[in-house]
């Protein structure tokens, strides 16, 4: 496996439609870090990890350890780094297991077979995603949670050193909204560096390091999650007070209207 090192994102910003949605974000995240992006609507956190994955037109500069992303071949960029994009779409009736296999097509042989190693990391992946009972299914038939664990799991199968994911929890019940953030941050402690886009506010301060801000397509804060409530920015970018007290993995938050301003 390619040695892992940091990403190295230095102002990178994207224009969609002629107006830009990524003005400049620049920070650094290292090997065994989760980091989770939030902001409101129109913030500008799809078109960053979008840009992190070569799937918008950007400038500025994304090196994972040594090597500049924009430099890789499709078939090293997929090795290196996985994408689950926010409400993933699958219009093929293939099994769900089939769907997850994809995830090891970048190390396949010819032909796509894959080897005894790669269906045992298909057959894990899909464990510990809660497919296995579901894995013989065509995917069409499946529930919109379903296929999101099952689209969660071909991701995690590509072991890439950088997994990148766009609202992973939003059609899950609650119980499975936990075991991905679980999830998540045991792909972190393994060494990688997870960066995912949630919009629920308490969820993203219990399992995450560190907290990516965004605000009109500006990066405002970069904190660790432990310091989310340093001062009032989350309340300002969100245009609500939030209230938050400790809980037994972390803080639980609520979040009221906004005071009237006088």
């Amino acid at each position: 496996m390619t040695a892992r090192g940091a990403l190295v994102v230095e102002r990178l910003s994207v224009a969609l439609g002629g107006r830009p949605a990524l003005s400049e974000a620049s920070f650094v995240a290292a090997p065994g870090e989760f980091l989770v992006a939030l902001g409101p609507n129109g913030a500008g956190k799809t078109s960053l990890l979008r840009a992190l994955a070569g799937l918008a037109r950007a400038s500025g500069t994304v090196r994972l350890g040594e090597v500049d992303l924009a430099r890789l071949t499709p078939r090293e960029r997929a090795r290196r780094l996985a994408w689950l994009p926010q409400a993933g779409a699958t219009h093929w009736p293939l099994p769900a297991r089939d769907i997850v296999a994809l995830g090891r097509m970048p190390f396949g042989a010819p032909g796509g077979r894959l080897s005894a190693a790669d269906r045992a990391v298909v057959e894990r992946v899909m464990a510990a995603c809660d497919v296995t009972p579901i894995a013989d299914r065509p995917v069409t038939e499946l529930s919109g949670g379903e296929r999101a664990r099952v689209l969660l799991a071909r991701a995690l199968a590509v072991e890439a050193e950088l997994l990148l994911v766009d609202e992973p929890v939003a059609a899950l019940d609650p119980a499975h909204q936990l075991m991905v953030m679980r999830l998540l941050a045991d792909e972190a402690r393994a060494g990688r560096i997870v960066l995912a886009v949630l919009h629920d506010v308490g969820l993203a301060l219990r399992s995450a390091d560190r907290l990516l801000l965004l605000e009109a397509g500006r990066l405002v804060a970069d904190r660790p999650t432990g310091e989310a409530f340093a001062d009032d920015a989350l309340d300002r970018v969100f245009g609500v007070n939030f209230r938050h007290a400790p809980g037994p993995t972390g803080p639980l938050v609520a979040a009221t209207p906004a005071s009237p301003a006088g």
